[in-house]
């Protein structure tokens, strides 16, 4: 006799769950690891659930990095807000960068390899824009470009993936090195720049 299935989820909020486990998934399997049928294997809900909630696995996604953005924002705010002008803005933002990377990998890579069009979920846009904007008034503030701007990215960026990578020592220390690391790195090159 065939053993009933036993649901994980237990009648709440399923489209929260779904974004829930399916964060836990990805950080598990990464993002072109995950799927639709092993979450619902996971919550132990019928194929057909999720769709209830999200068009395909892209609108998910999208839901996901809506939230990434949000998570992102919320832990930038603090640092940059207490930085004393724009090169020290700058050098907080690309430590809490590094910081949100080392944090919240499954996020992180959402938000860099889902590939999620924003035209399509503006949702996606939406919350990105508050970091955006942050971000692009320390350039303007700097008398910098989108080439400072892409230097900038790119040097935080960098740190994260090399901290992500496991390229720094035990784990204890390697969070505050890499970000630090990131700050001075991003602080030498706007000074540089101006």
């Amino acid at each position: 006799m065939t053993q009933p299935r036993r649901s994980r989820y237990h009648h709440g909020d399923l489209k929260a769950e779904l974004v829930r486990s399916a964060i836990e998934l990805i950080g598990e399997r990464g993002v072109t690891g995950f799927s639709m049928a092993q979450l619902t294997r996971r919550l132990g809900v019928a194929p057909s659930a999720p769709y209830a909630h999200f068009a395909d696995r892209n609108a998910l996604l999208a839901a996901i990095a809506v939230h990434a953005y949000q998570v992102f924002h919320a832990e930038l705010g603090p640092e940059p807000a207490a930085a004393s002008g724009p090169h020290d803005r700058i050098a907080a933002m690309a430590h809490a960068y590094v910081r949100f990377a080392a944090g919240h990998g499954a996020l992180f890579d959402v938000i860099h390899q889902a590939g999620v069009d924003k035209a399509t979920h503006p949702s996606v846009a939406e919350a990105e824009r508050p970091i955006s904007d942050a971000f692009a008034g320390c350039v303007t503030e700097l008398g910098g470009d989108d080439r400072l701007a892409t230097a900038v990215e790119a040097t935080a960026h960098g740190y994260a993936m090399l901290l992500r990578n496991g390229d720094f020592d035990e784990y204890d220390s390697a969070v505050r090195e890499a970000a630090d690391g990131a700050a001075r790195a991003v602080l030498a090159l706007v000074v540089g720049w101006s």
